[in-house]
């Protein structure tokens, strides 16, 4: 994965094999990217890179992050939860996301025309970081354990001592990857992927 803002803008976050290459989803949307960074940085954020892609920060708490996909890009509020959304801009990224909401664009056009609205949407989040406040999530023990890693976890102590040392919240993005797939062979697979990562204490994708 790149490491700097300035390569993800201009060859791709480097996680797949179209990294640099005219089929690179941030290349099918450079411009669009291009104007939801400048009104990002215009409210005086830090941008940093994490997992592949900008980060924007304030006193060091994750605000924003940009994403580029197949058919739309992305700006995603970490805390996207607490904002009022009186534009009613903001969805949900996935079925199982309880705090992070994201808004989708797919031209120029429909970003210059939120401007201020964004700017305001960014300014309420950085609020919501001076006064500290935190999204509320269902404790772990709300989310259910696969049939799969569950038998990991009996089977293998170890395993079991190691996800347990995890964060609650890199525990609950085991379980929600984990329970995805339909097929148990799928979620035999990404169990068994996994595995190095939770040894070494890291959560999805680190």
């Amino acid at each position: 994965m790149v490491t700097t803002a300035e390569a993800f803008f201009a060859s791709g976050c480097g996680r797949c094999p179209k990294f640099d290459t005219p089929e690179c989803k941030v290349h099918r949307w450079q411009n669009e990217l291009a104007l939801l960074r400048a009104i990002i940085l215009d409210c005086g954020l830090h941008e940093t890179m994490k997992w592949g892609h900008p980060v924007y920060t304030f006193d060091n708490a994750n605000v924003l992050l940009i994403g580029a996909f197949t058919d739309y890009c992305t700006l995603s509020f970490f805390k996207g939860a607490l904002l009022h959304d009186e534009a009613d801009i903001l969805r949900l990224p996935g079925e199982n996301t309880q705090s992070a909401r994201v808004v989708r664009f797919t031209g120029v056009r429909e970003i210059e025309a939120l401007d201020s609205v964004l700017k305001a949407y960014i300014f309420e989040a950085i609020e919501v970081e001076k006064a500290g406040l935190k999204a509320t999530f269902k404790p772990i023990e709300a989310h259910a354990v696969p049939e799969e890693f569950q038998r990991k976890l009996d089977a293998n102590p170890a395993l079991r001592a190691a996800f347990e040392a995890l964060t609650p919240g890199r525990r609950r993005g085991y379980l929600l990857h984990f329970s995805q797939p339909k097929q148990s062979k799928t979620r035999e697979a990404r169990i068994e992927k996994c595995m190095p990562a939770i040894f070494a204490g890291k959560g999805l994708n680190e």
